[in-house]
Order: structure tokens, then sequence, then C-alpha cells
């Protein structure tokens, strides 16, 4: 039996999941991991810094122009508009592809780290890069193309179907970190199926956990955020524990460590 007829069936007798449980889980798990966490969100600012730097350098030079002929002065915001090129919005366009597929693939590798320090494995820094060789990002490449691609058809349809396909897509990156061996439908697939069956609990976790996360780094002076974000992370994982867990799929491996 292939891992993705594993995987599909696994999710289709998965049992219910408390609510209650989930949560709680998940801050006890986020007290172990959130120094992991900040990192992840330092690293994806390093690996994005170029793309906004080139991003807002016409608005700095905009602003420039504006200061110097007067706030008022609506030729600087023609000129501003009129100096944005189809070559300028392409070559950001592209840059924010390429990059943004750097930044699901530390994403992804936080997945394994959670996994890691979930089973009291030791972590490195370097388990950060896990997915930065050509084959897994071309795979995550692909996967983004799709996550868009789905995003924009599902926005297309007056919206709602937007909010619907938000939790299968949330599990994309999650089945690859497990499975990077899967293609990329079978990726989608699992990830469909997966959502399809805890979407409501899914969804709420989602919006409770990113609410939390929000309020409580507003607390921490704003910069907090940093540390508080990825915590919304931490259901998702723990529900991928729960419905398909690690240890009857395959071996984990090259990452150095057993799975438990």
């Amino acid at each position: 039996m292939n891992t993705t007829t594993t995987l599909l069936e696994k999710i289709a007798q998965a049992k219910d999941l408390d609510f209650g449980n989930i949560f709680s889980e998940s801050i006890e798990l986020f007290k172990k991991t959130w120094v992991q966490g900040f990192l992840m969100q330092l690293f994806t600012l390093i690996v994005m810094m170029p793309i906004l730097i080139v991003f807002y350098i016409p608005f700095i030079t905009m602003m420039i122009a504006q200061q110097n002929s007067g706030y008022g002065d609506t030729q600087a915001i023609d000129n501003f508009m009129a100096g944005i090129s189809v070559i300028y919005v392409l070559l950001v366009s592209v840059g924010a592809v390429l990059l943004g597929t750097l930044t699901i693939a530390i994403n992804a590798a936080f997945f394994r780290i959670i996994k890691k320090l979930d089973y009291g494995e030791a972590t490195t820094t370097s388990d950060f890069f896990y997915f930065f060789k050509m084959n897994y990002l071309s795979k995550l490449f692909v996967l983004l193309l799709a996550t868009v691609g789905i995003s924009i058809v599902a926005a297309l349809l007056c919206y709602l179907p937007l909010i619907y396909v938000m939790v299968p897509i949330t599990f994309f990156n999650l089945i690859f970190a497990f499975n990077p061996e899967l293609s990329v439908g079978d990726i989608v697939k699992a990830s469909f199926k997966l959502g399809n069956k805890k979407w409501l609990i899914t969804f709420g976790l989602i919006i409770v956990a990113s609410l939390l996360a929000q309020i409580v780094g507003f607390l921490l002076c704003g910069i907090g955020v940093l540390i508080t974000a990825p915590f919304v992370y931490h259901p998702t994982y723990l529900i991928y524990k729960h419905v398909i867990g690690f240890n009857e799929i395959h071996v984990i491996d090259e990452i150095g460590t057993s799975v438990e």
C-alpha cells in the first residue's frame, strides 16, 4: 500500500477531535517551541527582505518627491504611477514567488522542528533549511503556484469559496513537510481530504489561535507578534498528529533522528 492510499484511509477513518483538547495541547506545545518559532519569523523576514526593499523603493522615492514639492503635489503621484513599468511589476512578482518558495520551505521545516520538540528530540538551526534542496524547492514552487491558482479561482467565485478552501490550503505545507516524496497532486488531494474531514474544528482553531496570537503580541508591545504568530502552526500540526500520525506511514529520513 502506497503512502497516498495510507494517508487517505487514515483520514477517512479519523475519529472526532475535541476542540478544547487540541487548543490546550497547542498551548503546552508552544511553550516548548516558541524560541524556534521566533527564529523562523526572523529567517522569513531575512529571506523576504530583498523583495520588500525593491517593492518599497518607488514609494520612498515618491514620498521624497512630495516632500520637496509639497504634499498636495499631484504631479509627484502621476510621475510615480507612470514610472511603474510592466517589467518592474513582473520582476517584483517573479521575485516574490521565488522568495516565497524559500519562505514556505522554512515553514515546512518548522513543522518538522515542532514534531522533534514534541517528541523530546534535539534540534539545530540547520533544521530550518532542511528543504533548501532543488528537488524540494521545485516541488514547493509548484505547490505555491497551485495555492495561488486555487485561491484566485475561489476569490472569483464571490469569495465565499475562498473561506472554504482556506482550510485545505492550510494543510498543503503540513502534508508536504512529513510526506515530501508525494507528488503535488497527491499533496493537494490529501490536504483537501483532511480539510473536508476536519473543516469546522480546523477553521475554529485557526481563527482562535490567530486572534490570540495577535492580541498577546500586541500586549507585548507589538514586536511580540514575532514570538506569538507561530502559535497558529500548532493546532494544525496536532490535527495532523491525531488524524494521521507519524509512525504508521513511513520513517522520516535524512533528518538525523528516529521517529517515535
